[in-house]
């Protein structure tokens, strides 16, 4: 996510560092690279504009303070317009009487996988989702619904077979809403293809009869320029009271979430990390400007660790690590508790200064996860407590067993052996128990991180922050 700006805008302000003081022509440089890294990240060219001028304004001639560089300075006036530019805070959902969401947005954003995961984050949260199979285009999409509304044991309404009407639909789906009781209807309408006139007027007639609270418009996050018609046009068609963006996971430019907020004026309320029903993530606009300056967000690393991770389980596994007795058993239930998180991509680029890795790492981090568990898995009882007794011989067997070249078995006895030697230094571990306890402390992270992003290989180091921003939790 944002992974080409941040690196292109770490470069910008590399070249305002060890400058004596803000000005006119050491800004300029900085803020012509700036403005190039935002439009090739398909942010909208007025409101690349519009910020890199605003931040230039507020620069040029601001006073510096002795203990942090120009470079810094302008970070920090970049982050608080950008944080402006995202929303300022995060926007929650207006879930008042009759708590109606109606989902809309062009084909292939995500509509029908989207509104599986609102239903199963307000599930979460306590609340009682009920999902309305509108999309009488698409073939299969009512199934598919179905199948994740089954999934999520959520009820879902089907309209009846051979129904082209999304009006009727719409009507009859309230008739079984009253027979539900009390719940959240989560309207799940057709894609629009292209902004087809005749389609938007369809939507609002649907708009008109179901009478949401929320009118929230999924938008694929590598939709680039054309994001920002899209938004209007929805907008001046059915009034969009929010934005989810989807496919945050992927090669994404990103750019599409700075315009779209900016252009319509209604919050980003989630995004969408991810194919998997659990992958929806609340819209924290101070959290994204730090992950797009590089800072990471440990908060939110934290949060879903806390949601995703048993304390109890993590507890025995911190005694054990503190007490130096960590064995191959510890790893596996380190890295079963490391996938619980996520793709391993997206909880790097969540640790501070960890950018970088996550590139280095990329697609094949996860391979490498699975390619461990299987080595372990393959060993004996006594061989995972014992790891000294792995011989040659044991070494090929385990390999055999678990489809993998002796050299990895090799490289995982390797980095097994410089965890230990980790967990013998007692600074190291007091960092990387902070971090378990969800305190995010460096390197260490929930879970005892520190050890996992050495076997994955790389590594990094907290950035130096500018006055009056500090990273969330303890470090």
């Amino acid at each position: 996510m944002f992974s080409a700006l941040s690196e292109k805008l770490e470069s910008a302000f590399k070249k305002l560092r060890g400058q004596a003081r803000i000005s006119e022509s050491n800004v300029s440089e900085a803020m012509q690279d700036i403005r190039m890294a935002l439009l090739e990240a398909d942010v909208d060219f007025k409101v690349a504009k519009d910020l890199v001028e605003t931040v230039t304004k507020q620069s040029v001639g601001a006073e510096v303070l002795r203990t942090v560089s120009p470079g810094q300075q302008i970070v920090k006036i970049f982050h608080d317009e950008l944080v402006k530019l995202l929303g300022s805070d995060a926007s929650a959902l207006n879930l008042d009487p009759p708590q109606r969401i109606l989902m809309t947005g062009l084909n292939g954003a995500g509509k029908t996988t989207t509104s599986a995961k609102l239903a199963n984050w307000l599930k979460k949260q306590g609340r009682r989702p009920l999902l309305i199979a509108l999309d009488l285009y698409r073939p299969a999409a009512i199934k598919q619904l179905q199948v994740l509304g089954q999934q999520l044991n959520v009820p879902v309404f089907a309209p009846a077979e051979g129904e082209t009407d999304p009006v009727k639909a719409a009507k009859a789906s309230l008739v079984w809403l009253k027979e539900q009781g009390s719940g959240i209807a989560i309207f799940d309408t057709a894609g629009r293809q292209d902004l087809d006139e005749e389609l938007l007027a369809e939507l609002k007639r649907v708009r008109a009869m179901v009478e949401p609270n929320e009118v929230l418009l999924v938008a694929d996050a590598a939709t680039g320029q054309q994001a920002v018609s899209v938004a209007q046009k929805f907008n001046d068609a059915v009034g969009i009271t929010g934005l989810i963006m989807t496919k945050l996971d992927g090669d994404a430019r990103g750019g599409a979430l700075l315009s779209m907020r900016q252009v319509t004026g209604c919050a980003v309320k989630f995004l969408g990390v991810g194919e998997k029903v659990e992958q929806l993530e609340v819209f924290h606009p101070d959290r994204m400007s730090q992950r797009i300056l590089g800072m990471g967000d440990v908060v939110g690393l934290v949060e879903k660790a806390a949601e995703e991770i048993d304390e109890k389980e993590a507890m025995k596994l911190a005694a054990r690590m503190q007490s130096n007795k960590f064995d191959f058993t510890d790893m596996l239930a380190q890295l079963r508790m490391m996938k619980k998180l996520g793709p391993i991509g997206g909880i790097l680029g969540m640790l501070p200064g960890m950018g970088k890795m996550k590139d280095m790492v990329g697609a094949d981090g996860d391979k490498r996860m699975k390619h461990v568990e299987a080595l372990i898995l393959s060993m004996t009882p006594k061989e995972r407590q014992r790891p000294e007794i792995i011989n040659g011989q044991r070494r090929k067997r385990i390999c055999n067993g678990a489809g993998r070249p002796v050299m990895e078995m090799n490289q995982l006895l390797k980095q097994f052996e410089m965890m230990k030697k980790l967990m013998s230094n007692k600074g190291m571990m007091a960092q990387m128990m902070s971090g378990m306890m969800g305190g995010g402390g460096g390197m260490g992270g929930p879970g005892g991180m520190g050890g996992l992003g050495g076997m994955l290989g790389g590594g990094g180091k907290l950035p130096k922050l500018p006055p009056g921003m500090k990273f969330p939790g303890k470090f």
